[in-house]
């Protein structure tokens, strides 16, 4: 019995999501307005009945970037979303991203349609996938909302998508620049000559220590 006792409690102290390693969780959308965020291109992006709409105001060559105005390096990361079903039109998040890019500098998680080959929950770093997360596209709901949950701790990129482990990778030769701080980034552009859209709810993240 000690000895079990003594596992389990070694299990939970090396737990990458035990509390005693991470800040407490705080939001990071007020659900009213895009205090905290700043817009980086020519894409869309407004708060319609507590979500942020991400999209080109039906001009496809329009695209950006919603980026947070503060930085992180290592965190637990929490948001539901909600994605056009056209084509290959995806979207997702940027992790440790160049505050002054409008484009994609560090990780990404993305959220897209597995059968247009833009794999929901999959990790896109360096021109390749680390992982294609939802592959088969069984996991995420299609025009319904979706929760993604993410860690990011130095090289290791973990992703649930709705309570489902879909990605646990350690990039094998990171570059310096995904591994230090950088803001958070969701992008939206038209694909395919078609103007898309995104939704982002319930945006909340606790930073590891």
């Amino acid at each position: 019995m000690r000895f079990c006792l003594s596992m389990i409690l070694s299990v939970i102290a090396s737990s990458s999501f035990a509390a005693d390693t991470a800040t407490e969780w705080r939001d990071l959308f007020n659900g009213k307005d895009l205090a905290g965020w700043k817009e980086l291109g020519s894409a869309v992006w407004k708060v319609e009945d507590g979500v942020i709409v991400g999209g080109q105001d039906g001009d496809f060559r329009r695209g950006g970037l919603l980026t947070t105005t503060e930085q992180f390096q290592d965190f637990e990361l929490q948001f539901e979303f909600m994605i056009d079903e056209h084509g290959k039109y995806n979207s997702g998040v940027y992790l440790r991203n160049d505050p002054r890019a409008g484009y994609q500098t560090g990780y990404q998680v993305n959220i897209g349609r597995g059968e247009a080959g833009e794999y929901c929950g999959g990790v896109y770093a360096n021109k390749e996938w680390l992982s294609k997360g939802d592959e088969k596209d069984t996991i995420r709901k299609k025009l319904d909302w979706n929760k993604l949950s993410i860690l990011a701790k130095g090289p290791h990129i973990v992703v649930e998508l709705n309570g489902v482990k879909v990605a646990d990778v350690t990039d094998s030769k990171p570059v310096d620049r995904m591994l230090q701080k950088g803001v958070l980034a969701f992008p939206t552009y038209g694909a395919e000559g078609h103007a898309g859209w995104v939704k982002f709810r319930n945006i909340r993240i606790r930073e590891l220590k």
